[in-house]
């Protein structure tokens, strides 16, 4: 979940606030990791294509975002959201929506799985600009996901990383963190994730409002 300058999330996002700007990066499967390139850094990690399909259907969140990035703040900011997802293509594709009942507003995020490259692109669209924002790019290794991108934050470019951790059966942690300077990662959002039955939280596959 990613909404620049004011945000799982997915898309989170990644990067998430309410409004989201266009975004400059490297070509997709393209490592940029070279100069200016903090810890971890790569546009060059791979999953399989079946890495989203523990998160088909519906979730309950407590999302936790930075008040303000970028300038040291330890100040957050605590809402609830309901997430639905659905699998498509053989696991090759998920799309999920979310939606911040005391925000106002939702976001959509698509995955789409290269099957030559085995590596997962994550879009990430607002209601509030419904403008598909460029991928992080990258994959699960087992129970953790970790992807790659690059962006602006009210004008700065920044580095992001999408953390994806799958607890247990019906829990999750996503996280996303910006680089300002290219070396040190500042998380500016999480999202905690538990399954929830869709006939209660979902209706048609998108979240109740």
């Amino acid at each position: 979940m990613r909404s620049i300058a004011i945000p799982l999330a997915l898309t989170v996002s990644a990067a998430t606030a309410d409004a989201v700007v266009a975004p400059i990066r490297a070509a997709p499967g393209a490592d940029t990791h070279a100069a200016a390139a903090p810890q971890g850094y790569t546009t060059s990690r791979t999953g399989s294509a079946h890495d989203f399909d523990y998160f088909a259907g519906g979730w309950t969140t407590k999302q936790r975002r930075l008040k303000t990035r970028g300038v040291g703040s330890s100040e957050w900011d605590e809402f609830p959201a309901t997430l639905c997802a659905r699998v498509y293509l053989d696991g090759k594709s998920t799309v999920d929506e979310i939606w911040f009942p005391t925000k106002g507003w939702s976001g959509l995020t698509l995955r789409t799985f290269d099957t030559a490259r085995r590596q997962w692109s994550i879009y990430w669209v607002s209601s509030e600009r419904g403008v598909l924002e460029p991928p992080v790019l990258g994959g699960f290794e087992g129970a953790h996901g970790e992807f790659y991108g690059e962006d602006r934050d009210g004008g700065r470019p920044v580095k992001v990383r999408f953390i994806w951790n799958k607890l247990d059966a019906d829990h999750a942690r996503w996280e996303q963190a910006f680089s300002y300077d290219g070396r040190g990662w500042e998380t500016n959002w999480t999202a905690d994730f538990t399954r929830a039955d869709p006939s209660t939280v979902c209706e048609a596959g998108r979240p109740k409002r």
